[in-house]
């Protein structure tokens, strides 16, 4: 094997090569990460200063403001950065690393949704036992579990992807280090990494997603056998939020890594990282908070507690 096999560091392509349209998407997508900081920052905040979201909905929530904020800072401010380079490259190790945190990041929100779908089933479908099934301790555990297996497919996606040798061709038609990107730019047969991309499909996105189809049937089936139509509205009240949110993530995931893999392009591919590291984790605080009378009136009781000391 010679020294030409494997490379230093990658060349990323990025959205356009225009000095002008790329200070355009500098300060767009620098708005929208700081946006996104804050979104997510004031609803951990918010959880963490009132005592009544000291519930499993929120203690879910905070997880995935955290997800939100570590997997938009994975890789939007190295895509800010590439905005006012004329040279966009990125090492091998700094490649890995930020593979590493997208996928594991990416995962594990997948799993803490469907944590999250069975936390709406019980308190829709069993409300009077709902305090003591989803329990401090049940609920520690189903968020560990959305975060191990979240990192393990993770290590093993991206021990099997870095490996790959490019024969000196290190130009990546990509914002970041994406899977496949990645495997597009191998000099090998990736039938491996093939098969490695469709079972982690399986296990943080298909199995996951089966489980909230499966919440959702039971929860739609008891919110139609309640007679009052209030009562209805209120029952799915509880779940709009969450669905806006499962919808959006699930549906372009779907959209992009469940179909053959000749299909895929790297255009798409762009969109798609676009989507989850800035688009989703900005909108995600706020689908919550416009929709939830919970969160909004947190958010007036912390105001009037500050105005009360500073008065």
């Amino acid at each position: 094997r010679d020294n030409m096999t494997w490379v230093s560091e990658f060349v990323l392509m990025g959205l356009s090569s225009d000095r002008q349209t790329q200070a355009g998407l500098f300060v767009l997508f620098g708005a929208t990460y700081l946006l996104t900081l804050l979104g997510n920052g004031l609803i951990l905040l918010l959880i963490w200063l009132d005592s009544r979201l000291h519930l499993p909905m929120y203690f879910f929530l905070c997880n995935l403001s955290i997800v939100d904020i570590c997997y938009t800072s994975s890789g939007v401010p190295q895509m800010l950065v590439h905005f006012l380079l004329e040279k966009k490259t990125i090492s091998l190790a700094r490649c890995g690393t930020q593979h590493f945190f997208s996928l594991a990041l990416g995962g594990t929100e997948f799993l803490l949704l469907a944590a999250m779908a069975y936390d709406r089933y019980v308190a829709v479908c069993d409300p009077l036992r709902y305090t003591s099934v989803m329990s401090p301790r049940l609920c520690v555990m189903l968020a560990a579990i959305s975060w191990l297996v979240g990192l393990a497919n993770s290590a093993v996606e991206t021990a099997i992807t870095m490996r790959l040798p490019t024969c000196g061709h290190n130009v990546l038609n990509h914002v970041a280090c994406e899977t496949l990107a990645l495997v597009r730019l191998a000099c090998v047969d990736t039938t491996i990494n093939q098969i490695v991309i469709v079972a982690s499909s399986v296990v943080v996105l298909l199995v996951p997603c089966c489980l909230v189809t499966l919440s959702y049937t039971h929860i739609v089936g008891a919110i139609l056998q309640i007679r009052s139509t209030q009562g209805r509205r209120k029952a799915f009240g509880t779940c709009v939020s969450h669905l806006t949110v499962v919808s959006m993530s699930y549906g372009m995931a779907f959209f992009t890594y469940i179909q053959p893999h000749s299909m895929a392009s790297a255009e798409q591919d762009k969109m798609v990282v676009l989507f989850y590291a800035v688009v989703t984790p900005m909108l995600n605080p706020l689908i919550y908070s416009l929709r939830n009378k919970d969160v909004k009136a947190a958010l007036s009781r912390v105001l009037m507690r500050t105005s009360e000391l500073k008065h």
